[in-house]
């Protein structure tokens, strides 16, 4: 048995190991670490959101069945690895998708089936809140989900005791705590950055406005207390300890962090919490998250303010479309290959269209591309209809057609992004990319550089995700010294001597990505025609 074997399990047996659980959109992950941070055991649980009654929802009996089943799993991994049972853990977090609607009476009772940030069913509150506050609420916000439930007169909006998220819900079944980290909190009403709780100006709006007279209940009342990353907010119950753990061997008492959100662990996992920093994730869709300095002169659709998990304030941009019509195209060149008797490898195949995107013109030789497979918000549309574009004299050619889908996997985000730097002048040193779009080495990442104009850099844990994420918020709470940062604490024990690559922008890929954008926003009006008439 090596040395660093035998260390991990005196870790073990002496419960000084943390646990990150997070619950993503289909799969519960739970990822156990060490006392340097690295993953050691993992468990996980795959699930699927329903459509019910109209509502994109999980059953009660769906998360907990599937996070029991996610720390049996990582149970099991520890007993196979090491030999030995799980019963004693040194600090544990719960995370979860962000925003929704889970509403609870005084008796604990779920009012209604949980509303998930997937549903679109609150425009009308959404616009009446952003006109209130003068302050962006997307749809998927729990203020909105709220605010909807009270304008379609729901009758079980009188009796609200209590309303959180999915992260919320987990931690104060756990520990008896009816408190969120901030990141969370910022996801279902607007923060003040200055005092890190609520915005109290909005909050005396939201209570005055004539509905709220028929309820019994002011709206701080049933939120959930704001809690910054590093306090503690509680202690696993003997309850929660039978919830999570079915076995009955884990032991009560342990030390939980405030729960966060799917964006919160992101941005520690990426380390991403400092003031111009940020990170893009891109797969199917695509987010970035920018830590901004300062709030942004005024309120702007296209752009999320949510804070990081120690209250900074960051400015999201969401976009619904990211990969799936470039990964569509690649398989109609993998088909084609197995037509001609070819074995296709599906990396190798990336591989090379990738890359021969990087031949191509910096302006894609006047190809146009829109990968909206679903409808994209951000550029206004509810529906949407992939679609290739090019005139006569276009240089049409592998290279280009492939930068061309690159170019158009990032397109909406840089329209928003664009708003940050170039009407709010924000300042970004970094961003961080993760995702599968940035798999190839070195091609995704240069194209965001183009994008964005700012250094991208990739790391190699970036991939371990928010189940880390939220135990390195765990960790933070257990061992930090006194008046030591997040920021300082992920960048001076977590990811000092991380191995990472970084690309600067080329100045030719940025100029040739405006041109790009310049004619893509221009021709919006084209992708609108296809939705009304295809």
């Amino acid at each position: 048995m090596s040395r660093e074997i035998g260390q991990i399990k005196e870790e073990i047996k002496n419960g000084k190991t943390v646990l990150g659980i997070e619950l993503g959109s289909t799969r519960i992950k739970a990822v156990l670490i060490d006392s340097e941070s690295t993953p050691i055991a993992s468990g996980s649980h795959e699930w699927e959101n329903r459509l019910e009654n109209g509502y994109w929802t999980y059953r009660l009996e769906d998360i907990w069945t599937g996070l029991r089943d996610a720390y049996a799993s990582l149970a099991a991994d520890v007993k196979r690895q090491y030999d030995l049972p799980l019963e004693s853990i040194g600090a544990i977090g719960f995370s979860a998708m962000m925003h929704g609607y889970m509403a609870f009476d005084s008796q604990d009772k779920l009012l209604v089936p949980f509303r998930t940030w997937r549903n679109t069913t609150t425009g009308e509150a959404a616009k009446k809140l952003f006109d209130l506050f003068q302050y962006n609420i997307p749809q998927r916000w729990s203020i909105a989900h709220l605010y909807q439930a009270i304008l379609n007169g729901e009758e079980h909006v009188k009796e609200i005791a209590y309303l959180t998220t999915l992260a919320g819900y987990i931690h104060w079944q756990m520990t008896g705590e009816k408190v969120l980290g901030v990141g969370d909190a910022s996801g279902m009403f607007p923060i003040d950055p200055g005092t890190k709780d609520y915005d109290e100006t909005m909050v005396q709006k939201f209570d005055a406005l004539p509905e709220m007279s028929r309820y019994p209940w002011k709206l701080r009342e049933i939120l959930p207390r704001v809690l910054v990353a590093g306090e503690r907010a509680g202690v696993l119950t003997e309850r929660g300890a039978r919830l999570l753990d079915a076995s009955g061997m884990l032991r009560a008492g342990i030390p939980v962090c405030p729960a966060e959100g799917d964006a919160g662990t992101g941005m520690a996992a990426t380390n991403s919490v400092r003031q111009r920093t940020g990170n893009v994730s891109a797969g199917t869709s695509v987010f970035s998250m920018v830590v901004l300095e300062k709030e942004l002169s005024r309120a702007y659709p296209q752009l999320d303010l949510v804070t990081t998990p120690d209250g900074s304030l960051v400015a999201m941009v969401h976009c619904n479309n990211c990969t799936s019509d470039l990964n569509a195209w690649v398989d109609i060149f993998q088909e084609f290959l197995e037509a001609c008797g070819m074995e296709a490898d599906r990396d190798k195949l990336f591989s090379i269209l990738y890359n021969k995107a990087l031949e191509g013109d910096k302006d894609c030789g006047g190809l146009l591309s829109f990968n909206y497979f679903s409808g994209e918000p951000l550029t206004g549309f509810d529906q949407g209809r992939p679609l290739f574009v090019r005139t006569p004299d276009s240089k049409f050619g592998l290279a280009n057609f492939m930068r061309t889908h690159l170019y158009s996997s990032l397109a909406a985000l840089k329209i928003g992004m664009d708003i940050l730097f170039e009407q709010e002048h924000v300042k970004l040193d970094e961003l961080m990319g993760h995702g599968g779009l940035f798999r190839t080495r070195g091609v995704g990442q240069r194209i965001m550089a183009a994008a964005a104009n700012v250094p991208v850099t990739c790391m190699e844990t970036a991939g371990e995700g928010g189940a880390w994420g939220i135990a390195l918020l765990a960790s933070y709470m257990r061992e930090k010294e006194e008046h030591e940062t997040l920021e300082d604490y992920l960048n001076q024990k977590i990811f000092a001597g991380q191995k990472g690559e970084t690309l600067q922008p080329d100045a030719a890929d940025v100029e040739g990505f405006r041109k790009f954008i310049e004619k893509y926003k221009k021709a919006l009006a084209v992708e609108m025609a296809a939705v009304e008439m295809v």
